[in-house]
């Protein structure tokens, strides 16, 4: 790595200094939890980031979750990494609620402002989803959707219609498959 234009190395010795600490927390993480997490994990802290946004009493966030526009979060509620929460149209989630990696849930969509070369708007609606919900990993939750209590959404599951309170639904598009 070279030195910084007027050669005092100080920068050189201030990336050194960071990368050393960064591989201290991640070896500290590694051996607490059995994981390695991004830069932004090690240096938050999950429940403080979700105080932060305004979210429920026992609820985490990663620093890496996306939050766009009004996203209300209930209380013991676990966000997982790389979550997309457009609150863009208003999204509701309730409590004890587990949101597994890679969800997108969605309140708007510019589907109609693209097909018509930008003289139509983005569309929003309002998305809701219930308390006690699990949502697997990669699934795609389109706007204007509810989703009950205590429903179960299958891992990679597109939901482009409510979904009832205690059913399970999974798939692209994603169906009921029971009741819990």
């Amino acid at each position: 790595m070279s030195e910084t234009k007027d050669g005092d190395g100080q920068t050189e010795d201030l990336i050194q200094r960071l990368k050393q600490a960064l591989d201290a927390l991640q070896s500290a993480k590694l051996a607490d939890w059995r994981r390695r997490v991004a830069v932004g994990d090690l240096l938050t802290d999950r429940a403080e980031n979700a105080a932060k946004m305004g979210f429920g009493e026992g609820t985490t966030c990663y620093d890496n979750v996306l939050v766009i526009g009004s996203v209300k979060v209930g209380k013991h509620t676990w966000i997982g990494p790389n979550v997309i929460l457009d609150g863009s149209g208003g999204l509701e989630i309730g409590d004890y609620v587990s949101i597994s990696a890679g969800v997108h849930i969605y309140t708007h969509d510019t589907v109609k402002w693209a097909t018509s070369m930008g003289r139509e708007q983005a569309e929003t609606s309002p998305t809701k989803i219930g308390s006690g919900v699990y949502i697997g990993p990669n699934t795609v939750i389109s706007r204007g959707v509810t989703v009950g209590d205590r429903a179960v959404i299958g891992a990679m599951s597109l939901v482009n219609k409510d979904v009832p309170g205690g059913s399970k639904a999974w798939g692209t598009p994603a169906r009921l498959a029971g009741t819990i």
